[in-house]
């Protein structure tokens, strides 16, 4: 039997281990500089780098690497060995504080946006002495951030990092006016919900789109997809649990909280949530847990899938960020307690989370936005693209409270099923709702637009600023009231004002309806259905302006970001596109082409015996038809490719890309998709859907 608290984070060198090898004067130090940000001396980096070898080793570690997470959507790490030359011609192991504090990787090779040339190749990797460090398969793993020689941040750390500072600064000063002296430090938190789909190796290998994009680009709707809902919380089957059992126990000897695990809508999809932890921690773990999955999938014979929309029809795969902010005295200054009505502090923080989301809705749409995750949203339990707040009922009523500038008593529910047996209980103040890009859900907010793949760091960033923006507004315009017998009177006219001028923000309705789209721009709501139609805003003026105020970005870097983005997506079209052709002209055609022949030989002969040939000859001429027009729309998705290459500016090309590729790719795939039901199975080259999500 698994022994959870024995193996639970026993490859991670946390607190619980610095405890045990560093002297008391070498961890008071060291936490002074994780708690306090008190800069680290090298005298103490020295002794931790020592422990750490010493541990790793006995682990059965033999190098280091600087883990970091570059632009490229995934991470990054340059192994060393603790080998080092000794006098007598023989090997020692060392690893000096230098080493742990420190790495230089090549910085030209990584997206930049510009800010770096080929030719300047020197970057930094400098630890994260917050994330803790960890051994996995023989390197002791150390959390960095990577920054060129001249500064500019080429990851997506930095930025988080910075954000959860400048909030922290802004949040201490926004409690003071409500009279909490004892809070220090607020730190943002997150448990990112993780969507996946498990499939059969022996077919992803034989799905050349699988391999090279992580989708299907070919792939008819099977007779049965997710219509009875049968999938949803179903019973585990066998090789799924114990996929799911090895990767629970891989995750806890990192130490991360993996808590719930079932099946998801889709076939073939699931989840696997964690428990709440800081952000910074959050994003780290959630980026090894990704890694993590795959790997032990492949133990399993299995591949896990990790792109937003793998399967054409059925749901597609998101990250629900569940975002919140505590002290570090305890206190979640999300939870509206008992009577929100008389909680200010709780209702003052909500307002400035509902004008934030309003004026920088381009930012929370930007910050999900990517060529994975258009397809997903919109349709199948994903957030439509226009950004709104979901409160529910009772928050809805005590804002309208405010408002109006009347009284609200709260109303506690208990929940009678009608059974006597069967207890009643305590009522949630509000329902779910699925369609709502950002939820509130009890004590936090879920922002459900995040695809599955993203990296947190960048929602998480931006949200981060938005509500440090806010919080100083607020902080400024009430400072001069506080402790006076007018604090109350003066806060609840300011809520007043910003509900009045933002709550069309405010949606607790079906996201998912027409009346919805056109309801959302009467109130003048943007609509940014695409990567290309939100990502320039990320250079608009008030969106640089409020990143330099923080000092998360220089306006240079606010648009090396913008281009590195819209650059990828270009790419990731572009790849998808030339595989769409590949695959067509190497083995769909052929295919379609080869059983063309097989029906006219039969035609040929059953004529010439004087039988009926009617369904030969209808299908070959059907499919010689198909086959003609699937030819020719390789060759024009081929040439149009080819054009949007040719075109030099970023944003235009991209918008190439969406305009007049997109559509020619959806084309071809419906011309495939009707190929492929009318096609023997045995002579279809791919595995089809039906075989692969009811195949695990």
């Amino acid at each position: 039997m698994l022994n959870v608290p024995a193996i639970f984070a026993s490859n991670v060198f946390n607190d619980q281990v610095m405890r045990t090898r560093l002297s008391k004067a070498v961890y008071k130090q060291f936490r002074r500089t994780i708690d306090q940000g008190e800069p680290l001396d090298m005298v103490t980096a020295d002794f931790l780098a020592n422990a750490m070898k010493e541990w790793a080793i006995e682990k059965g570690a033999t190098h280091y690497t600087h883990w970091f997470q570059p632009m490229t959507g995934s991470t990054a790490e340059k192994h060393d060995s603790f080998i080092t030359p000794s006098p007598n011609g023989m090997a020692i192991m060392d690893f000096s504080g230098k080493a742990l504090v420190k790495g230089e990787p090549d910085a030209s090779s990584f997206p930049s946006g510009g800010l770096r040339r080929t030719s300047s190749a020197r970057g930094y990797t400098a630890w994260d002495p917050t994330s803790y460090c960890f051994v996995k398969g023989g390197s002791l793993y150390i959390p960095t951030v990577f920054v060129s020689y001249t500064g500019e941040i080429l990851d997506k750390k930095t930025p988080l990092l910075r954000s959860m500072e400048a909030l922290s600064r802004v949040a201490v000063r926004f409690l003071r006016i409500f009279g909490n002296e004892n809070v220090t430090r607020v730190t943002t938190t997150v448990g990112a919900e993780q969507e996946y789909f498990l499939i059969d190796k022996a077919m992803w290998d034989q799905r050349e789109d699988l391999i090279l994009t992580g989708r299907t680009l070919f792939g008819a709707k099977p007779p049965k997809g997710q219509e009875l809902d049968d999938q949803y919380f179903a019973n585990l089957r066998p090789r799924i649990a114990a996929y799911m059992a090895d990767l629970d126990e891989e995750l806890w000897k990192l130490g991360i909280y993996s808590k719930t695990k079932h099946n998801e809508v889709a076939p073939a999809q699931h989840e696997m949530a964690p428990i709440f932890t800081t952000t910074n921690l959050g994003t780290d773990q959630n980026e090894l847990a990704m890694e993590v999955m795959e790997k032990v999938a492949l133990k399993h014979g299995l591949v896990c899938l990790l792109h937003e929309k793998p399967f054409e029809g059925v749901n597609g795969s998101g990250k629900h960020n569940n975002w919140s902010m505590s002290t570090n005295d305890g206190q979640n200054l999300l939870d509206p307690g008992d009577t929100p009505m008389e909680n200010l502090q709780f209702l003052t923080i909500l307002c400035a989370l509902i004008k934030g989301v309003d004026e920088h809705a381009d930012l929370m749409r930007l910050s999900a936005a990517s060529a994975g995750n258009d397809h997903r949203l919109g349709a199948d339990e994903a957030p439509p693209a226009i950004i709104s707040m979901f409160l529910g009922e009772e928050l809805d009523a005590v804002l309208q409270a405010i408002e109006d500038g009347t009284a609200y008593r709260t109303q506690v529910r208990e929940f009678e099923i009608g059974v006597n047996a069967l207890p009643s209980f305590p009522k949630d103040s509000t329902d779910r709702n699925r369609t709502s890009p950002f939820a509130f859900t009890g004590n936090r907010f879920e922002f459900r637009m995040v695809g599955s793949s993203d990296n947190i760091a960048c929602p998480n960033f931006l949200l981060n600023a938005i509500v440090a923006e806010e919080l100083s507004w607020f902080t400024e315009k009430l400072e001069p009231f506080a402790g006076t017998e007018g604090f109350e009177r003066a806060v609840k006219d300011l809520l007043r004002e910003v509900l009045q001028k933002h709550r069309r923000i405010i949606f607790n309705g079906d996201g998912y309806s027409e009346a919805w789209v056109q309801e959302a721009a009467r109130r003048g709501l943007p609509n940014y259905a695409s990567t290309v139609d939100a990502m320039p805003h990320y250079t608009d003026e008030k969106n640089v302006e409020l990143l330099s105020k923080f000092g998360i970005f220089t306006p240079d870097e606010v648009k090396a970001r913008t281009e590195i983005h819209l650059e990828k997506y270009s790419k990731t079209l572009r790849i998808e596109a030339r595989t769409m052709v590949e695959m067509a002209r190497t083995q769909l055609i052929p295919a379609t082409l080869r059983y063309v022949r097989e029906l006219c030989d039969t035609l040929a002969l059953k004529k010439q015996l004087g039988y009926s040939a009617f369904t030969e000859d209808e299908l070959a001429r059907k499919l010689s038809d198909l086959a003609d027009a699937f030819y020719i729309s390789a060759q024009e998705l081929e040439q149009r490719v080819n054009r949007a290459c040719e075109v030099k500016e970023i944003l235009e090309q991209a918008r190439f890309f969406h305009d007049h590729v997109l559509d020619e790719m959806e084309r071809m795939r419906t011309i495939s998709d009707t190929i492929e039901r009318i096609m023997p199975r045995d002579l279809w080259p791919i595995p089809t859907y039906s075989e692969m999500i009811y195949n695990v």
